[in-house]
C-alpha cells in the first residue's frame, strides 16, 4: 500500500494509475483530514450497473466526442460553484 499526497498524484498520475492496474493499493491524502482510495472500476461494480448512471455516463461521453463541452479555468471554479 502506498500513501501519497494529492500533489504527488497530480504530478505522476500515469505512474499511480498503472500501479493500481497492477493491484497496488493507493491512498491519496489531501490536507490533514481527507484521504481517498484510488481503485479501478470493474465490470459489475454496483454503481455502474444502474441504468440511469450508465445512460448519464454515455451521454457525457457523446457530448465530449461531439464537442459539446465547456472549458473552465481553475481560477473560475469557486465562482461557478457559488463559493
Amino acid at each position: 500500500m502506498l500513501v501519497i499526497s494529492s500533489r504527488e498524484f497530480r504530478d505522476n498520475q500515469k505512474k499511480y494509475l498503472d500501479l493500481v492496474d497492477q493491484d497496488e493499493h493507493i491512498i491519496i491524502q489531501r490536507g490533514k483530514n481527507k484521504s481517498y482510495v484510488l481503485s479501478p472500476v470493474k465490470e459489475g461494480d454496483e454503481f455502474f450497473m444502474d441504468p440511469k448512471t450508465k445512460a448519464h455516463i454515455q451521454k457525457g461521453i457523446a457530448d465530449y466526442q461531439s464537442g459539446r463541452i465547456t472549458k473552465v479555468k481553475p481560477e473560475d471554479i469557486d465562482a461557478l460553484l457559488g463559493l
